[in-house]
């Protein structure tokens, strides 16, 4: 039985990035070589030296929505709300803290230019015209362990310079580091770039309560290949090239593909054990312990080797977590 417990670690607060780097690019990279177990320090700046003519770098293309809306009770008091997904008309699943509101209540939000009412424990109705009308009162829905108001910037810093397709709640933050420039040059030199999306819902942070970790359920997120993404990976599996997922998502979406879907909702869980069919490298960033996003990356290093490593990035002070620095599995 995969224990819960092994999958945790212990990291200085400190370490945890509150903010970005004014130069996306300029974040320091791990390489970590699954083959020899030896470590690189680099910067993310320098990924093309461990690119190749011809290997295939699939990025996840969501966009990340304003979803966290500050809003006021009629009492007064603050209510705190995240959209999580759409239901009929302008009913949304979310999350809401005080979770103490009675049904049928309303809430507030700008000063009451638009309002909404509770009408079950975790959803609300909008009383809107549109989805821009909602969203425009919202704002960067940054992790509970950056401890800091969202500010203007973070519209720009938290979402990645190629997303274009809006659905999720939260950036696929291994593309965060690409700037247009760097993703030019990697192209120029003859990496070949696809384009997925998997829209980031709860359910990548659902937190992971069984000490049994086989026992725990994601809940499905939706995925979709385009035609022209699926020609390049097909090409890339027939010739024998390198398939490089950037972040935890493309990965989920390039193994979802294996399974003979383009198209629909995933609800892969992938934990130590898992035999990978598509990615031979993986380009993310630094996962809080016990969870989803961090069995995945000991999966696919092999957990003492990554345990290793992440102790190695500790020692040499790297930033963790959403703005944090990057990781290379090769």
């Amino acid at each position: 039985m995969l224990r819960l417990s092994d999958f945790d670690y212990n990291l200085p607060a400190e370490l945890i990035a509150q903010y970005p780097l004014k130069e996306r690019s300029q974040a320091r990279l791990l390489v970590l070589d699954r083959k020899t177990g030896k470590t690189e320090d680099s910067v993310f700046r320098d990924l093309g030296r461990y690119l190749q003519p011809q290997d295939l770098l699939v990025l996840n293309d969501t966009k990340v929505l304003p979803a966290r809306l500050i809003g006021q009770r009629s009492s007064g008091g603050k209510v705190e709300v995240l959209l999580l997904s759409q239901g009929a008309g302008f009913e949304f699943s979310c999350l809401i803290r005080p979770n103490r509101l009675k049904l049928g209540e309303r809430i507030n939000f700008n000063s009451g230019k638009i309002c909404a009412e509770l009408t079950d424990r975790n959803k609300i109705r909008f009383f809107a015209e549109d989805l821009s009308q909602i969203y425009s009162h919202g704002v960067m829905p940054l992790p509970p362990y950056i401890k800091r108001k969202v500010t203007h910037e973070d519209s720009a810093d938290y979402q990645t310079v190629y997303a274009r397709n809006d659905g999720s709640i939260a950036s696929p933050t291994a593309g965060l580091h690409f700037t247009g420039r760097l993703l030019g040059k990697i192209k120029d030199a003859g990496v070949n770039i696809a384009y997925v999306t998997l829209h980031i819902s709860y359910s990548t942070f659902k937190p992971v309560k069984s000490e049994d970790i086989s026992r725990h359920k994601m809940e499905p997120e939706y995925f979709e290949i385009s035609p022209e993404s699926e020609g390049l990976i097909k090409n890339a599996r027939a010739r024998g090239w390198r398939i490089i997922a950037v972040g935890t998502t493309s990965l989920r979406v390039l193994e979802t593909y294996a399974q003979g879907k383009s198209q629909g909702h995933t609800d892969l869980f992938i934990y130590p054990g898992y035999e990978f069919k598509m990615a031979h490298c993986l380009l993310t960033n630094f996962h809080l312990p016990k969870t989803t996003l961090f069995m995945l990356a000991c999966a696919f290093a092999g957990e003492g080797l990554l345990k290793r490593a992440y102790q190695e990035a500790i020692d040499k002070k790297y930033r963790f977590y959403s703005y944090g620095d990057a990781m290379l599995i090769i």
